[in-house]
């Protein structure tokens, strides 16, 4: 289920000078941040756990998702290379599993090691602050990915539609609308991340058990009707 030549090709895809760029984009600020709050402010371990919570778990990680997990495929699909690609002896299977690996190890490198490091400068993990986080970052990278390579292997506008559930739906809705935090990937991170910390630092609205079915389900689910699309594209490019 993972094919060496397809993982290469899309590394080069999301890691090219522009796309490179974008992602190092988030991780610095973040770290910049907390290099200011901790100059300013001091070891605040209510501060810091905020500031992981708002801008890395809420923001950066779910835009990192949705650069990488669309540009996993999105691209290939808009200019038809895909075809090429397609034309491989390759199970269609194992070309998604393999672009998802690639897509939620790029996502867990420019978000959860960040979220770490910037974990550690402000509070020096204090609280289990910033492991708890690189946790939660850890388990949405795996979420984000595959729903992204979904929208991606099944739209032309996955980028839009990407971002308007990261910065609309999980940003807005999902931290102010308390039906809507159930289907947040960030509210079911936090679960994993409120286990870890300690009382009274992370707070989820969804208890760990359902927050990992869930996980789990969102990542089997997308990551199989992503398969069976591309299926179905190749037979639509037969006929």
């Amino acid at each position: 289920m993972y094919e060496p030549t397809v993982a290469r090709l899309t590394y080069r895809a999301l890691l090219g000078r522009r796309r490179a760029l974008i992602l190092l984009a988030l991780p610095a600020l973040l770290i910049v941040i907390a290099l200011v709050v901790r100059a300013f402010v001091g070891v605040d371990d209510k501060v810091a756990a905020d500031l992981l919570g708002g801008f890395a778990l809420a923001t950066m990680v779910p835009l990192i998702g949705v650069i990488a997990g669309t540009g996993a495929i999105g691209p290939e699909i808009d200019d038809g290379s895909i075809v090429y690609l397609l034309a491989k002896p390759v199970k269609r299977p194992t070309i998604i599993m393999t672009k998802l690996t690639v897509a939620i190890a790029v996502t867990m490198v420019f978000s959860a090691i960040p979220t770490l490091i910037a974990g550690f400068i402000l509070n020096g993990n204090g609280q289990q602050i910033a492991v708890a986080y690189t946790i939660a970052a850890l388990v949405a990278s795996i979420a984000y990915s595959a729903l992204f390579l979904l929208l991606g292997t099944v739209s032309r506008h996955a980028v839009v539609f990407g971002l308007v559930y990261a910065l609309i739906w999980e940003s807005l809705f999902g931290s102010l609308v308390s039906g809507a935090k159930t289907l947040s990937v960030q509210q079911w991170a936090l679960s994993v991340a409120e286990k870890v910390a300690g009382n009274g630092y992370v707070d989820a609205t969804v208890g760990l058990p359902a927050a990992v079915i869930l996980l789990c389900a969102v990542t089997v689910g997308a990551t199989v009707y992503a398969g069976q699309k591309l299926r179905r594209l190749t037979l639509a490019g037969e006929e």
